[in-house]
């Protein structure tokens, strides 16, 4: 169980230090909306990853458990795929590191009720690329240790508390000290705006390195 939650933790830091969350979180908390808005993109975000997580885990233990010492073929190949591909992604955010345009969606966000924060908050967790690459790398780790039905649980449970808490964090800081809190949020959202391919770019590269490192280990 430990030796899973040490492989998880690296990459649940990635999901929790991903710039895009934390902006759309800061922006809702500070939209004419913020209550709903920021509740329901919490929802929404923790539901994705959970979702995601636990769809892999599933489906990675059909695909052939590890033993304690040594991992199945199968997953190790699974896991050098997705550490290509966050490469990848690591070098196209790292192309776009100077585009520091505002997408659509978030200059629509004075506008979302909290059923379409809560949407979004699950779209980016278990549809954007990014993170999902993370979640699903997370999965395939639950799902291929050879844990019990209920420590998978709880690896699931761990990594998305880990995950998620840099959202939780502003959500739940923002509801306790608004009036404290809105001038440093507001600052820190322009610095991610400015910053976030460059950001996303160093953290898929480490994490796509730790899981290419991983899966060729167990080739």
């Amino acid at each position: 169980m430990a030796e899973v939650l040490g492989d998880l933790l690296p990459l649940a830091t990635g999901v929790a230090i991903s710039p895009i969350p934390i902006m759309a979180a800061i922006l809702m908390i500070l939209s004419t909306n913020a209550a709903g808005a920021g509740n329901g993109f919490a929802i929404g975000w923790v539901a994705g990853i959970v979702v995601a997580t636990s769809v892999v885990a599933l489906a990675a233990g059909s695909l052939g458990a590890s033993t304690e010492r040594e991992p199945s073929a199968a997953m190790s190949w699974v896991r050098v795929a997705l550490g290509v591909l966050l490469l990848v992604l690591a070098g196209q955010q790292w192309h776009n590191r100077f585009d520091t345009a505002t997408p659509g969606w978030m200059r629509a966000i004075d506008q979302l009720t909290i059923g379409k924060a809560a949407g979004l908050g699950a779209a980016l967790a278990a549809v954007n690329p990014k993170n999902l690459l993370l979640c699903l790398s997370a999965g395939v780790a639950i799902g291929s240790s050879g844990l019990g039905s209920g420590e998978k649980v709880v690896a699931v449970v761990v990594f998305t508390v880990l995950a998620a808490a840099s959202v939780l964090v502003v959500v739940l800081g923002y509801a306790l000290a608004a009036d404290r809190l809105r001038g440093v949020l507001d600052d820190t959202r322009v610095w991610l705006q400015s910053n976030n391919h460059a950001v996303m770019a160093i953290v898929l590269l480490i994490m796509g390195a730790l899981v290419l490192g991983k899966g060729i280990g167990g080739v």
